[in-house]
């Protein structure tokens, strides 16, 4: 496995409010790499940084050893990420599968990853295909929000809070879901307050705290110590 994605101590801001202060991580091919921290760490922020929706204003980000640091948005998807922003943004007034073709249309990759294809994976979606998106429940959004990514077929997948504000059955079948696309191979990065649902899928942990890395390490080892994991999210 080589080094998929890198951050070198990356800073951002939003004008004059400084939100990273040297970021550094990285993500190694097939593996799944959580951002754990309260609201306000940094996580969200990180996300966007690597999608270029929020510039950085020092530091590197590199995708497969390319500097794509300042790339607009649309040329990183381009290059094979693909981010499920935390607040959705399906078009509520296009069905299921509107929504799902016009990611197809406007991905310049292809691959696996077509509208039937996501329809397997989320049946429940199949199901809803002629059902309006501002018609669907949350869990229901959310599932829609990462078919429609995983259709530009993204070699990295960026989930940004997909747990946020759904019921714990709903969670518990999108994690099952997002253990499904890990096992098919897919990089993930995980951005998640939910410890619970990030440590049952994560294979290494970042810990943020005031836009810096607090602690890093293995998820098997904080899994292994609560009262650590519990020290670390008390901060």
């Amino acid at each position: 496995m080589g080094v998929l994605l890198q951050l070198d101590g990356v800073h951002a801001a939003y004008g004059l409010s400084r939100v990273l202060f040297g970021i550094s991580l990285e993500v190694q091919q097939g593996e799944c790499v959580c951002l754990l921290g309260r609201n306000g760490v940094g996580k969200t922020t990180t996300m966007r940084t690597v999608m270029g929706l929020t510039p950085s204003s020092a530091g590197s980000v590199r995708f497969k050893s390319r500097d794509i640091t300042g790339w607009p948005p649309h040329r990183i998807a381009r290059a094979g990420i693909g981010l499920v922003p935390e607040d959705r943004r399906i078009f509520a007034e296009l069905t299921v599968w509107e929504n799902l073709d016009v990611g197809q249309r406007a991905a310049a990759r292809r691959g696996r990853w077509t509208v039937d294809g996501v329809l397997e994976l989320f049946p429940a979606l199949a199901a809803l295909r002629d059902r309006q998106g501002g018609f669907l429940s949350g869990g229901e959004q959310q599932m829609l929000t990462i078919a429609r990514t995983l259709t530009g077929n993204p070699e990295l997948l960026l989930l940004d809070e997909p747990s946020e504000g759904l019921a714990p059955l709903v969670v518990e079948a999108l994690l099952a879901k997002v253990r499904e696309l890990k096992a098919q191979g897919l990089t993930i990065l995980l951005a998640e307050q939910g410890v619970d649902f990030s440590l049952a899928l994560a294979d290494r942990v970042y810990v943020l705290e005031k836009g810096t890395v607090r602690y890093s390490g293995e998820a098997a080892s904080l899994r292994a110590d609560r009262e650590l994991l519990d020290r670390l999210l008390s901060l």
